[in-house]
């Protein structure tokens, strides 16, 4: 039998209890929109991260799209970022009439690259957004510091993969001006469907981003700004209020099932991802890059171990962006790993058994 790549049905089974009762609860009371579960959930997560402000939203793109929404994001302007991500990363600013401005990574850790964004901003420069990928948070002082010197310059953390990842003793999404992340079902905290929440510490911003959440309305049907319906509906939030109850039982697995991973491949003619000593990661995908992808894909698939690509082909070769982005460098470690990234099973419930399963699994088909 397989295993499972995220084994969702484990940790539901561990917390059903909980979230049986905190839905029923939504079922009962009949708020399914902006009901109190969505307060509560906010006012956790705020306390959580170290935040002023969390505001919930329909997605983790949805967080996006309206960070740079309440930036005022305008036709023409640029947005400096990575092109080895998930699309919603450049999606959101093709949408507003943005261009997406793509610096290299990383190579040994896949995240942005600071040392190359200062050569990239120019005066249509509205925003920087670093993704911290895989569940490891970008060098996010470093990325700060290159935004105060340039006037200021706007910094938001896509952070739909490192909810509950540390950074110099900080939580992911309370590191720039923004912070944005998912709860899509197999990110770190995720919900039984779609969710998203945004962070920051700015008043303003925060009032810009729930307005722009309820189709702009300051009060109802008093439209003060163009707005969606970007709203996290009640029943989610729910769910991800059961969840928080073993959450920092689940994020101290990760590290340590990560750390299992990292000392039990290291003599695997592979490469590993690596965390930087200021930083942890949560490992939302546990990633590593082989050579001859589809043949150890095969044979994994074989021996009954699912495998991910996560992402196979970087932003500025997908057909929907080639045309609408500008790389400001080249890009050869985004394009490297492309061709080589592979995420293995990995959630809290990851038994040592089924690890060493997959690791025998991948020793066998890298021989």
């Amino acid at each position: 039998m397989s295993l499972p790549f995220i084994d969702l049905k484990a940790q539901y089974a561990a917390l059903k209890p909980s979230i049986d009762a905190r839905m029923q609860r939504v079922l009962d009371h009949g708020q399914y929109i902006m009901g109190p579960e969505v307060k509560e959930l906010e006012e956790a997560l705020a306390a959580y991260t170290g935040t002023r402000h969390c505001i919930t939203v329909a997605s983790g793109t949805e967080a996006l799209l309206i960070a740079l929404m309440a930036l005022d994001l305008q036709p023409g302007d640029e947005v400096i970022t990575t092109a080895f991500t998930f699309a919603a990363t450049a999606e959101v600013i093709v949408l507003l009439g943005g261009v997406p401005v793509f610096v290299d990574i990383e190579p040994d850790t896949c995240n942005l690259d600071p040392s190359l964004i200062e050569a990239a901003i120019t005066p249509r420069t509205k925003a920087i957004m670093p993704v911290s990928l895989y569940g490891q948070v970008c060098d996010m002082d470093a990325i700060n510091a290159i935004a105060a010197r340039h006037g200021g310059i706007p910094v938001i953390e896509d952070a739909a993969q490192s909810f509950g990842a540390s950074y110099q003793g900080r939580k992911s999404c309370g590191l720039g001006t923004w912070g944005a992340t998912s709860f899509f079902p197999s990110k770190p905290l995720g919900c039984y469907g779609d969710g998203g929440a945004l962070f920051t510490d700015d008043d303003a911003l925060a009032q810009a981003a729930r307005e722009i959440r309820v189709h702009g309305q300051s009060q109802r049907y008093t439209h003060t700004r163009v707005g969606v319906g970007g709203r996290m509906d009640t029943l989610q939030c729910a769910v991800v209020l059961g969840k928080l109850e073993r959450f920092d039982w689940e994020i101290a697995r990760r590290l340590a099932i990560g750390d299992r991973y990292q000392q039990q491949l290291a003599a695997l003619p592979l490469q590993r991802l690596a965390v930087r000593e200021d930083r942890d990661c949560v490992w939302a995908q546990f990633t590593v890059q082989v050579d001859r992808r589809e043949a150890v894909v095969e044979a994994l698939k074989a021996a009954g171990i699912p495998t991910a690509i996560h992402y196979p082909r970087p932003l500025h070769r997908q057909p929907a962006y080639e045309q609408r982005c500008r790389a400001a460098t080249p890009l050869p470690h985004s394009e490297a790993a492309a061709r080589r990234v592979m995420s293995l099973p990995m959630s809290a419930d990851l038994s040592e058994a089924q690890q060493d399963q997959v690791v025998a699994a991948l020793r066998a088909a890298l021989a």
